[in-house]
């Protein structure tokens, strides 16, 4: 059984202290460059020198950045390190050249979600002593896990005989589909001929690796927000303009769009709000909402569906709506010939008991924007999904990791980038 070397679960349980949504991950990438000096790597891209940063999406207001930067100087971050991610602009990309030979490029995600993590004295990281140290952030999807196996990897192929060119993207703001095109819009992926995406879990057991996630969904998020007027509600009812109203008309009429007969769809109007007080006739209401298509022209049909409903709501109640796409990722497929090569090449790996060459995902990633900038510039891309048991679903309050599967996934890519580069000589 490949086991876990203790300064990778080490790295992970820190990480999952410092859990950093999207666009904050200060703490997260300070200590991924602390791994990296270690390892000694040959180049390393960092926060804005990484990102094409017009291109991202979902990025907080200049409170909020401070409000996270703060946390990470009390946690110990420098301030040099600090400046060098400032505005947010987080994230690493390391590099590791070994001579000619192709340019293989792994991508893990390194953000936390927005959420409170469980207190349950039976919960993992609560019993060893690294659950969250806030209550507003938690690592519920496994990107903990992700940031530690790019820095096994990392590791693993510098003290082997590679030779080539090995790209470690340690990309910020996936939860928010954020992060993903500023990546891809770089610069950093024009010249990688195979890149591979992980992501742990995904409802597959520890022990089990699928060579290539498929039915990755496309997906758009947007935010609605509304205008109208506000008034007295018992006094001058008719002289508002009641924008809750507008955005509940707006939310079931979402749900009334028509799925389309080509394949998957979906809508959510996943977080809503307005108004001010029962008295009141409410002047401003949002919606954050999403849509998802099994392939990107499906869901740019729910995407335009969804703004000529939510704008019909907004003139039927007399109100102004405004509408942000605030983030949005592609579908991608994985290539055949790289799914097929690391089936092939985990069969070996110690502690890999069960592989498949493909499995649906139901879901988004904004791995999406990686896989078609490759794929599009000849190269082959493909999403691999490493098991791991969690005793919560992704994203609830008791998810974790099983720590072994992170040994497993360091030892099947190590096996797969040399596999590469021995087939590309």
């Amino acid at each position: 059984m490949t086991e876990t070397p203790e300064h990778l679960i080490s790295l992970r349980r820190d990480l999952h202290r410092h859990p950093e949504p999207a666009w904050r991950e200060f703490y997260t990438t300070a200590r991924i460059l602390e791994e990296l000096d270690r390892i000694g790597v040959d180049d390393v891209f960092v926060g804005p020198d990484a990102l094409a940063s017009d291109a991202r999406a979902g990025v907080p207001d200049a409170d909020e950045l401070g409000r996270w930067r703060e946390r990470a100087s009390e946690a110990g971050v420098d301030e040099q390190t600090l400046d060098r991610l400032e505005g947010g602009q987080t994230g690493a990309i390391a590099v590791l050249r070994r001579g000619e030979g192709p340019t293989v490029a792994l991508r893990v995600d390194i953000d936390a979600l927005p959420r409170t993590e469980s207190t349950d004295p039976d919960h993992h990281p609560v019993a060893e002593e690294f659950r969250a140290e806030y209550d507003d952030a938690m690592h519920a999807c496994g990107h903990d896990g992700h940031a530690t196996i790019g820095v096994g990897v990392l590791e693993a192929i510098a003290d082997s005989d590679f030779e080539g060119t090995l790209k470690v993207i340690f990309q910020p703001a996936e939860e928010v589909i954020g992060g993903g095109r500023a990546i891809a819009e770089s610069g950093h992926l024009d010249d990688v001929d195979t890149l591979m995406a992980i992501h742990l879990g995904l409802g597959h057991p520890t022990g089990e690796v699928v060579a290539g996630v498929e039915g990755i969904l496309a997906v758009s998020n947007l935010r609605a927000e509304f205008e109208g007027e506000s008034a007295h509600a018992g006094g001058h009812p008719d002289r508002g303009r009641n924008a809750v109203q507008a955005m509940a008309t707006a939310v079931q009429n979402l749900y009334a769009i028509p799925r389309h007969g080509e394949g998957m769809t979906r809508v959510n109007a996943g977080n809503v709000g307005g108004g001010s007080a029962s008295n009141v006739i409410p002047e401003s209401a949002y919606i954050d909402g999403e849509v998802r298509g099994e392939t990107t022209r499906l869901m740019e049909y729910m995407r335009d569906r969804a703004e000529t409903v939510i704008e019909s709501a907004a003139e039927m109640h007399d109100c102004e709506v405004a509408i942000e796409r605030t983030g949005q990722a592609p579908s991608a497929d994985p290539d055949p010939s790289l799914r097929e090569l690391i089936y092939e090449v985990t069969s070996g790996i110690s502690g890999v008991d069960s592989r498949l060459r493909r499995a649906e995902l139901g879901g988004s990633e904004d791995a999406t924007y990686l896989m078609r900038r490759v794929q599009q510039r000849g190269g082959e891309a493909t999403f691999v999904g490493i098991g791991t048991d969690h005793p919560g679903g992704h994203h609830t309050a008791t998810f974790d990791i099983d720590e072994a599967s992170i040994g497993i996934g360091v030892a099947a890519l190590r096996e797969a980038i040399l596999t590469i580069a021995d087939r590309d000589e």
